[in-house]
């Protein structure tokens, strides 16, 4: 897991989704611990079920007072989100995808994403989604890729830095609630959906 320095991204904007309201990053870390949760794009089948299995978390986060935030790279496919329920924390768009830049989470290009969406990591995760009922579409930017920040109240120090390195990659549940130090009782694992040329790649 990568290293990051906070002062390179504290100032970035993202805008809220309810709101409209364009909010400096370290505003959510400034009163609370905060793990923020940077999808791909909000079509995606696999980025859909990482958010339901993050909200589990929802609970044990909300009574140990961490504040949990998703971020997509562009309003498209917002709406179809927040009505398939998948994430129960904020949700903010990095319109500029600046903090996605700065926090090292890669493009892919035209060629690049194919054989990484057609990894075994992808097509499991894909498996499991569409096992729970998780579609997704081809709509937006297919060549983004996403990660998890974890930071301590008050920006003190980063509790967690995780980039993708497959489309398919996630933070198991485990590790979110290690790095914050606080229990949970909701770490049972759903089973992981695959991204494949029918999913992330359209």
């Amino acid at each position: 897991m990568a290293t990051i320095d906070l002062a390179k991204v504290a100032t970035n904007t993202l805008k809220n989704v309810v709101s409209g309201e364009n909010v400096e990053l370290q505003s959510l870390w400034r009163e609370q611990p905060l793990v923020l949760f940077f999808l791909r794009r909000f079509g995606c089948q696999v980025c859909r079920w990482m958010a339901s299995e993050i909200s589990k978390l929802e609970p044990d986060l909300k009574a140990s007072g961490v504040s949990l935030v998703g971020v997509g790279p562009e309003e498209l496919g917002i709406n179809e989100f927040k009505e398939g329920g998948f994430f129960k924390g904020d949700l903010y768009v990095d319109e500029k995808k600046k903090s996605y830049k700065d926090l090292g989470f890669k493009r892919y290009t035209a060629v690049s994403v194919v054989p990484a969406a057609l990894g075994k990591k992808v097509r499991d995760v894909s498996a499991k989604a569409s096992a729970q009922g998780i579609k997704g579409n081809f709509s937006g930017d297919l060549l983004q890729s996403g990660g998890m920040l974890i930071v301590a109240k008050g920006g003190e120090k980063v509790l967690l830095h995780f980039v993708q390195d497959s489309p398919g990659d996630c933070v198991p549940l485990e590790d979110i609630v290690k790095a914050l130090g606080i229990s949970a009782n909701n770490i049972e694992k759903g089973t992981m959906p695959q991204c494949n040329d029918d999913v992330c790649t359209r």
